[in-house]
């Protein structure tokens, strides 16, 4: 028995840390080859992403057989997805852009500040009222990244609204999700919702990369026949996207809701200690300062959210 439980953790420790790491290291690749590589097309980019993530989520689900397949039954069921994929895509291609511009450690510090941007569409869509001491708790969320803004040496105005408007989408992507697919018949696990959302975006995201990434299938052959290492870069950076998702899934299935909102406050301040280390990007006290009140914030804000149910 002791030994089934010690197994359980080990297990639980592994899956925690593959989440980790696929997370932190998607993040740094993405960095890597759209700002210090020089591959300058974030579109294109998370087309790859989007393409790895239809492949594998259907060899996980129809052949590997990880979960059980689970069926759109409806026209209008379709569309809800594909208004989330949009969302969805919106997000990861700014969040994308944003890290051409910006340095890791800050991209996280505002990334932080998503329970906010949930609290104000939750309100704003459904009118659904916190507690007053859950929007107490936001106040310092948003205060550290006004002073890590402040004191960002590497900061720069575009990367900025383009972080905060992915970090605004991922908010909005979970608020919709909560209310399109909120009906019994309709519910899908993320998994199947991935399977689903991904070649939908792929429709969204190859005209967008041929009309505003012009010839980047061209320039991508170009630089494969210079350096074939960006063909193993884009390969191992898509199918550690979907690793990302799936790791999520599994962390969510064998650990409870408030664990793995612990472990996501964890994991963005992990991820900025290691891209500091890694791109050696300049970070003043008062940045850190105002990125650690933002980590304080959300602590105490999934605190009151807990205690408020």
């Amino acid at each position: 028995m002791a030994a089934a439980a010690g197994n359980g953790r080990f297990f639980t420790i592994g899956l925690v840390a593959s989440w980790y790491s696929s997370n932190i290291g998607v993040l740094l690749l993405n960095k890597y080859l759209l700002s210090n590589y020089g591959f300058k097309y974030p579109i294109f980019l998370t087309m790859c992403h989007m393409t790895a993530c239809s492949l594998l989520s259907y060899v996980a689900i129809a052949w590997m057989k990880m979960v059980p397949m689970q069926t759109v039954r409806s026209r209008v069921q379709f569309l809800k997805i594909a208004a989330l994929s949009l969302v969805f895509c919106v997000s990861v291609v700014f969040g994308n852009i944003s890290l051409r511009f910006l340095p890791v450690s800050f991209n996280q510090a505002i990334g932080a500040t998503t329970p906010f941007f949930t609290a104000v569409f939750a309100y704003l869509i459904t009118m659904k009222r916190e507690a007053w001491l859950t929007y107490v708790t936001l106040v310092p969320v948003v205060t550290g990244v006004v002073i890590a803004s402040g004191g960002e040496p590497s900061f720069h105005l575009f990367g900025f609204i383009m972080c905060i408007a992915a970090t605004a989408a991922r908010a909005l992507k979970s608020v919709l999700q909560g209310i399109l697919l909120s009906s019994e018949g309709e519910k899908l696990n993320s998994m199947n919702l991935l399977l689903y959302m991904a070649p939908i975006a792929v429709v969204f995201l190859l005209p967008a990369t041929l009309i505003m990434e012009k010839n980047v299938v061209g320039i991508t052959i170009a630089l494969a026949r210079d350096d074939f290492r960006i063909v193993w870069y884009l390969l191992f950076n898509s199918a550690l996207a979907y690793f990302v998702n799936l790791t999520n899934f599994l962390v969510t299935k064998h650990t409870s809701a408030l664990t793995l909102q612990v472990l996501g406050n964890a994991k963005g301040a992990v991820a900025v200690v290691v891209s500091i280390l890694i791109f050696k990007n300049p970070v003043s006290v008062t940045g850190m300062l105002g990125y650690s009140l933002t980590v304080c914030g959300v602590i105490l804000y999934s605190e009151a959210k807990k205690r408020s149910k």
